[in-house]
């Protein structure tokens, strides 16, 4: 049951970005929206991993390693 809530809650997060970044409420360049997928998707790569299931483990890997480089990564004005 625990696993069920966590996997939810990571879902929630990634929608919410998702749905806030389509609605125009949320810039994809700002932190709110890369911490809420790094958040989500860190939770469901943790999922994926009990048991081990690949393909899903390499979809949420790789979104929360791209998002957290997104928090961190140099801004870069013109």
């Amino acid at each position: 049951m625990v696993r069920q809530a966590a996997s939810f809650a990571g879902a929630l997060l990634i929608l919410v970005a998702y749905v806030g970044q389509q609605w125009g409420w949320m810039d994809s360049r700002k932190a709110p929206y890369n911490i809420l997928n790094t958040i989500g998707s860190g939770i469901l790569a943790y999922i994926a991993f009990h048991p081990f299931q690949v393909g899903f483990v390499v979809l949420e890997v790789t979104w929360a390693l791209v998002s957290a480089y997104a928090l961190v990564k140099p801004v870069h004005r013109n």
